[in-house]
């Protein structure tokens, strides 16, 4: 176990590996050709450490015509990446940056595959005052307040709890410090907001939007003020 953490390890350690697995935390596969852009290294260069990443099970690759699209073999990698970026130290983290992206990514963004940065720790936050979720522990439980709340959005509470996947969760916000749900619901939620233009995508950027549409929303259904 030591030698294949070790292995593991270094294999994510490596600068240019690292930004590769940093590039594909918004869910988004890639091609090489935007991973070359990405990590400003040569296609060659590129093309070993990809290489090493899919022979170790890192990294998945599916083939649609000309085009090789890469990312994480499995969520697992996704959040272990993210748990990892907990470690940097608090004050490299909280500085206010002037940088208008960083901002942006802070404030609202997607931690793979659900909601996270001011924002998502707030919904947390709503989530629990509301009487939607309540925490037990180390785990966040759904109320049967809260199986209305996600049934009135149109979002199947059943269906969503038989995928092979946590379905409710705490992960640590690494720019927050703080927690905001994960899991299959958290996910599930994510798509919701998106599907329903609460929410949208910045180009090139882990970045999220919440359009006008949203703000109402998010109040109406969790009594959160996105403003």
């Amino acid at each position: 176990m030591e030698d294949q953490f070790k292995k593991m390890a270094g294999l994510i350690g490596e600068p240019v590996r690292a930004a590769i697995m940093w590039a594909l935390l918004d869910g988004k596969a890639l091609t090489a050709t935007e991973l070359t852009i990405v990590t400003g290294t040569t296609a060659p260069n590129l093309s070993m450490h990809i290489a090493r990443l899919v022979q170790a099970d890192l990294l998945s690759v599916e083939t649609q015509g000309r085009h090789r699209y890469y990312k994480f073999s499995r969520k697992e990698i996704a959040y272990a990446i993210e748990a990892m970026a907990n470690l940097i130290p608090p004050g490299s983290t909280t500085t206010i940056s002037t940088n208008d992206n960083n901002s942006a990514i802070r404030n609202c963004r997607t931690c793979y595959d659900h909601l996270a940065g001011k924002v998502g720790v707030a919904l947390t936050d709503s989530l629990l005052r509301e009487g939607i979720i309540t925490e037990n522990g180390k785990t966040f439980e759904l109320t049967p307040k809260g199986g209305t709340v996600f049934s009135d959005l149109g979002m199947n509470i059943d269906e969503i709890k038989k995928k092979r996947r946590s379905f409710l969760r705490p992960c640590l916000d690494w720019s927050e410090r703080r927690y905001h749900i994960a899991g299959a619901l958290a996910a599930a939620l994510l798509e919701h907001m998106i599907a329903s233009d609460w929410i949208r995508r910045q180009k090139n950027s882990r970045a999220i939007t919440i359009t006008s549409k949203g703000q109402r929303e998010f109040y109406r259904y969790f009594k959160l003020n996105t403003e």
